[in-house]
């Protein structure tokens, strides 16, 4: 099996994006839980997942999701992230949480609503220009609940309308990567159920649009491993949404469910070359913490993908072919398993503090004194948080 001094310098190619929302509230569809110490403001969630950074070196950038983030001056918030050793990355757009969009934003009916949807993607843009983003991702919730209550095609084809309108205004630097979801909040068809659909869409715009996958927007049992290598075969993988789920988008600690599927993933990233700051491909986390703190979980999560990704790199490529190529079925699942089973803590852990990082980030940051600090010191306003 590869060694781990074989394959370390290739850990320092990791850059795993924060989404801001994980630093508000959040909890189920029935009740959001408030947490003594959530941010308030845009800046408050930045400094907080500055402090991941800053334990891990895992997460050097901070996704944005509009109106959550907004803000008067979007190059001072930059400016903020740059003092805090962090930069500004995914620029998220919301089309799902207005009356307007009941009935779909970018494929709805009524085209003066159509136009309010893409309208506010032409604002993302506008906050790209100011914060240096290089990506506009977009999640649609639209779709329909009964047979015969919308029009399937009709919904496709002004989806592709629209997103076309969207992609024309980016800059030339700039990339839309479109997410899908097989189901909720509409339950009996989404309009960008599935990565085909997501696929079909952005492959009719040009190069810079691709698909995003999120890890927890699949029906059970589906092998999105497999998806993971058509996609970066096409060329159409652009980001992903890593988190893990135990029954639907459960949106939980990246793998905290099913930690070998973490690891088939990132083995197919790290073979179709999608692993690396050279590969075009965003690793990015999106999840809420019901019941846990939110700056160590967010720590967590990255930590998990950091061991995961160890582990796919570890796997002997040359022996696994070899043993595919000669139908040695036992023998080629060996060698991933091996890998998989293989213990890379204590190797992270010395490898972190040969770059003056603390061996454990999770212990270091709970000696810090910052969570308690910050829940001294946030008191009035409004934390932050997507109601419910």
């Amino acid at each position: 099996m590869t060694s781990f001094s074989s394959i370390a310098p290739r850990l320092e190619e990791q850059a795993i994006e924060l989404p801001s929302w994980a630093f508000g509230n959040s909890g189920t569809r029935f009740k959001v839980f408030g947490t003594p110490g959530t941010p308030r403001t845009p800046e408050e969630k930045i400094a907080d997942a500055a402090q991941v950074n800053k334990y891990t070196a895992l997460s050097p950038t901070v996704a944005l999701h509009i109106p959550w983030d907004k803000v008067e001056d979007y190059s001072a918030l930059r400016s903020f992230a740059q003092d805090h050793g962090v930069g500004l990355g995914t620029v998220n757009s919301n089309t799902f949480q207005e009356d307007d969009y009941k009935f779909g934003s970018l494929t709805n009916v009524d085209p003066t609503i159509r136009q309010k949807a893409i309208d506010h993607h032409f604002e993302c843009i506008d906050v790209m220009d100011q914060t240096g983003s290089r990506d506009l991702k977009i999640w649609l919730a639209d779709g329909s609940n009964y047979p015969g209550q919308a029009d399937l095609r009709g919904r496709q084809d002004r989806l592709a309308d629209s997103l076309e309108k969207i992609y024309a205004r980016l800059g030339e630097e700039q990339r839309m990567v479109l997410e899908y979801k097989f189901f909720e909040p509409s339950f009996y068809h989404m309009d960008v159920p599935d990565w085909g659909t997501s696929y079909a869409q952005v492959a009719a715009l040009g190069e810079r649009a691709l698909v995003c996958l999120d890890t927890g927007h699949h029906a059970p049992g589906t092998n999105i491993e497999f998806i993971v290598m058509q996609l970066l075969r096409l060329g159409k993988l652009g980001s992903f949404d890593f988190n893990s789920r135990f029954y639907a988008d459960d949106d939980l600690i990246v793998g905290a469910a099913d930690p070998f599927q973490l690891f088939r993933i990132l083995y197919e990233v790290v073979r179709g070359g999608g692993y690396g700051a050279d590969s075009g491909v965003a690793f990015m986390l999106d999840q809420c913490h019901n019941v846990e703190d939110k700056v160590p979980g967010q720590m967590r999560s990255v930590l998990n993908v950091q061991e995961m990704t160890a582990r796919a790199l570890l796997v002997d490529s040359d022996a696994l072919t070899a043993a595919q190529e000669a139908g040695d079925v036992l023998g080629a699942n060996a060698i991933m398993m091996d890998a998989f089973y293989t213990d890379v803590r204590a190797d992270l852990a010395t490898w972190r503090e040969s770059r003056d990082l603390p061996a454990d980030p999770m212990a270091a940051y709970a000696a810090s004194g910052y969570q308690q600090k910050i829940a001294e010191e946030r008191v009035g306003g409004v934390q932050a948080g997507w109601g419910a």
